[in-house]
């Protein structure tokens, strides 16, 4: 069956959004109306494109490529990129605007974009060269390219640093040999932003596009997690790299952790989404099951799970907003943004278990997006610096003592 004929199927057994707003503590009071008509548009179109099918695209195990044209049409490839290369040139709290109502939708839909910005788009613009960013980035921005990056390889996760992945100089080009796995994009991106180690065992970026002579992008099946969403492989034999498609002013492991920091940020915003969808549907259940003659949001128990649930978003709504503003202000540091990475996915992940509780067996079914997103948040945990390495990060941080050695 194609995949045409897959969304066909998808886009028949489309489901109403119903999805309300929650802001307990009046946040929105701290943001300006450009953000709120960002935080509109994009929301509007998730409900107009992305909700109707996505249940339907999880089940299948099927990324819905069409919404790539409309994700570039919002804005949300690069969108705090400078808008001299296309992009929308706007501040890090419309960033995480922008990742917060696309993972409201799905994580995975959110993940595509994250990756297109933070890690190709990102280190192209930082660390590329004036060409590599004119060839590159006004495409990226639109969608017309797809990217992908590649650090996690199969022996090498939360520790990057002992990558194998590695080129040699041939003279008129580089030598590229290895492998990434868990890479989302893989299947279609037409580049791959690579991080390998030289001759020299220092760790640089090449921009590697598809069609080059021995890189393959063998999909990745099976997963529980991220369904709707692309995963691969990168797989490099005797990649022959042209020396312009080196990244010049990136060298050593500080250049993919320093777009690892952004993609973070981004995911901290992203989390804060899919609780509120959570918080939301199971609020409106609440209200509307009925047992024992009243609505389940009379009882006690209920309206604990409610009333922790509503909290703990709003701790983590202030928390992202305050570190939005340290980003705008260029003062974030990577270990704040850990923290909030940390903090607001695990909350998420919390927050959709009770929400399950609460819509009772109803909770395991595609009628509700709670089982969807539980699955995907324990992806979301996990990539990108796992709990337990954020946690480590943070303690580093406040005690000077390096626990990773």
């Amino acid at each position: 069956m194609s995949n045409e004929t897959v969304l066909e199927g998808i886009q028949k057994s489309a489901r109403q959004d119903l999805y309300t707003y929650h802001d307990y503590y009046g946040i929105d009071d701290l943001l300006t109306d450009e953000h709120k008509i960002i935080r509109e548009s994009v929301r509007d179109w998730v409900k107009r494109e992305v909700s109707p099918i996505i249940e339907d695209c999880a089940q299948k195990a099927t990324f819905p490529k069409h919404l790539i044209k409309g994700l570039g049409e919002i804005g949300a490839f690069g969108p705090s990129l400078p808008a001299e290369y296309g992009c929308g040139g706007l501040d890090d709290i419309s960033y995480g605007i922008i990742m917060q109502e696309l993972e409201r939708g799905d994580s995975g839909i959110r993940s595509t974009a994250s990756v297109q910005g933070s890690l190709v788009m990102y280190p192209i613009y930082k660390f590329g060269s004036e060409e590599q960013r004119q060839k590159y980035l006004p495409k990226l921005a639109t969608g017309e390219m797809m990217g992908c990056f590649g650090l996690t390889e199969p022996n090498h996760g939360s520790n990057p640093g002992g990558m194998e992945t590695h080129f040699v100089d041939k003279g008129d080009y580089y030598l590229l040999n290895g492998a990434k796995m868990w890479i989302s994009n893989a299947p279609f991106a037409d580049v791959a932003v690579v991080w390998a180690k030289d001759e020299e065992g220092v760790i640089r970026g090449l921009i590697v596009e598809r069609g080059m002579e021995g890189f393959t992008t063998p999909e990745t099946h099976g997963k529980w997690s991220l369904r709707a969403s692309a995963t691969g492989e990168l797989v490099f034999s005797d990649v022959k790299v042209p020396k312009e498609n080196l990244l010049p002013n990136a060298r050593g492991l500080k250049g993919p952790l320093t777009c690892l920091s952004s993609a973070r940020y981004g995911i901290s915003w992203g989390a804060i989404g899919v609780a509120l969808d959570c918080y939301d549907s199971a609020l409106r259940y609440s209200q509307e099951r009925v047992q024992f003659g009243k609505p389940i949001g009379n009882f006690q128990l209920t309206q604990k799970k409610l009333a922790e649930m509503i909290t703990e978003i709003t701790k983590a709504q202030l928390l992202a907003w305050r570190l939005g503003v340290l980003k705008n202000e260029g003062k974030a540091t990577p270990a704040q943004i850990s923290m909030a990475k940390r903090n607001n996915v695990d909350m998420a992940l919390k927050i959709a278990r009770e929400a399950r509780q609460i819509h009772g067996g109803m909770g395991i079914t595609g009628e509700y997006p709670i089982m969807r997103h539980m699955m995907n948040l324990e992806s979301v945990i996990t990539y990108e610096g796992t709990h337990e390495i954020h946690l480590l990060i943070t303690g580093m941080d406040v005690t000077g003592f390096n626990a990773f050695k």
